[in-house]
């Protein structure tokens, strides 16, 4: 009698894991950055769809701006400092992110050299990353290097993110959010930092990857979901490693 009933014990162990995994689904996210510990999934931060506007409509006078300022990216490309400068901002490899942050800082941001502010910004863009899933599958706006069927800067990645949604920018937000974390921890250098969180978003209408709509919003993504952040223990106890560690590191 047990030998008869093991086979559908497995089938119904089986269903169950299956329906755990499906119910993780809904709420869980890939890994952008490597290594990264969101502080918040994707349902706990806010629904951008439920309140920032859609993107522009093709043919509406916003939209027509997106392809002026599409215009001007092409044109910034002729400036080789700009034209490297935005291709650098290209990279998602979380040490190279945080290495643009490092004159405006004043310090080396490294795990090696600065660990818990790292830590903080690491985690954090990856949950800011988070903001943007939502959005980017509901518009699933296309990429300006798309629609016009152009080259961009960044040839690589072209071929995955023609099917990943333009609205909105997920670098811009990465980018800002970092500025915005690191203003925290040091607002004496704040104009810097954002000024520096502000070129990343202008970087990706440069290489091509996006509409200026889609940055713009994308700013505001990152202001939401560090706010957000703020609701994470975990997020508070690691920004004030962070900055005890940046207060040691500045005498």
């Amino acid at each position: 009698m047990q030998d008869k009933d093991l086979p559908m014990k497995k089938i119904l162990l089986f269903t169950l894991a299956a329906g755990m995994l499906l119910c993780g689904a809904s709420t869980a996210s890939a890994q952008l950055l490597k290594g990264a510990k969101p502080y918040l999934t994707p349902d706990e931060l806010p629904n951008m769809v439920h309140w920032l506007p859609e993107p522009p409509a093709e043919g509406s006078a916003a939209f027509e701006y997106d392809i002026v300022r599409y215009g001007w990216g092409k044109e910034q490309r002729k400036d080789s400092s700009r034209r490297e400068r935005a291709i650098r901002h290209a990279s998602i490899d979380p040490v190279v992110i945080c290495s643009h942050f490092n004159e405006a800082m004043g310090i080396e941001i490294s795990p090696e050299r600065t660990p818990q502010i790292y830590r903080l910004l690491l985690d954090g863009m990856e949950t800011a990353n988070n903001i943007s899933l939502k959005p980017k599958k509901h518009y699933n706006r296309q990429r300006p290097f798309s629609r016009f069927d152009e080259p961009t800067l960044v040839p690589k990645a072209e071929a995955a993110l023609r099917k990943n949604g333009s609205y909105p920018s997920g670098h811009t937000i990465i980018g800002f959010s970092a500025a915005l974390l690191l203003s925290e921890i040091n607002p004496a250098a704040a104009d810097a930092l954002l000024k520096e969180g502000y070129e990343c978003g202008q970087s990706r209408i440069i290489t091509g990857y996006h509409w200026q709509s889609d940055v713009d919003a994308a700013r505001l993504a990152a202001a939401a979901a560090v706010v957000a952040m703020h609701n994470s223990k975990e997020f508070c106890k690691q920004m004030k490693r962070a900055k005890r560690e940046f207060s040691k590191i500045s005498k």
